[in-house]
């Protein structure tokens, strides 16, 4: 583990978080990990356990930090979610596809914590996610602004309830 300034675990926000550096032998360099600071066990990095609608499904149980100094190794990364772009951007150095202004885009991520954008699209009256997108570089995603969606959820009772804001940044689902 490098040298780095201590951080404190109460002061680190639950969020997603790209490991930079291995942690012991439980995670490698380069990961999408979910930090929870008052998670089960105790605080602690979660792992995806798949994807739902490009959004990571998270673990149920965390894995322990072996060391406070371990969480100045967790680079932040921008919540899942849905966002406009700002100022238009290509993908990558190749130009392989444009990002027009205003384009609304779904922010997801792959295991490596690699960013990927889906550019969501109307069939039939229905906003529609799909399955592939174009992974972009950290540096384009200071381009994209959040969006606030109103979202609902199921009841146990079989109605509908406000469940929260989609695309705000906020807990992902932890199964």
């Amino acid at each position: 583990m490098a040298s780095t300034a201590h951080r404190d675990e109460e002061h680190l926000g639950c969020g997603l978080y790209r490991t930079t550096e291995p942690i012991e032998h439980a995670l490698a360099a380069g990961v999408l990990v979910y930090f929870h600071n008052h998670g089960d066990p105790g605080p602690g990095l979660y792992l995806p356990q798949g994807w739902k609608n490009n959004r990571a499904l998270f673990h149920e149980r965390g894995i322990l930090l072996p060391h406070p100094d371990y969480l100045a190794t967790l680079q932040p990364l921008l919540p899942e979610g849905l966002y406009r772009v700002r100022e238009p951007f290509f993908c990558c150095e190749d130009r392989c596809h444009y990002f027009e202004e205003e384009l609304l885009v779904q922010l997801g991520y792959n295991a490596r914590a690699d960013a990927i954008l889906f550019v969501p699209q109307l069939v039939e009256g229905t906003l529609a996610l799909p399955a592939e997108g174009t992974r972009v570089g950290d540096a384009q995603l200071g381009r994209l602004a959040a969006l606030k969606v109103a979202s609902t959820a199921a009841a146990s009772d079989g109605s509908s309830t406000t469940a929260g804001v989609l695309g705000a940044p906020g807990a992902p689902t932890l199964h």
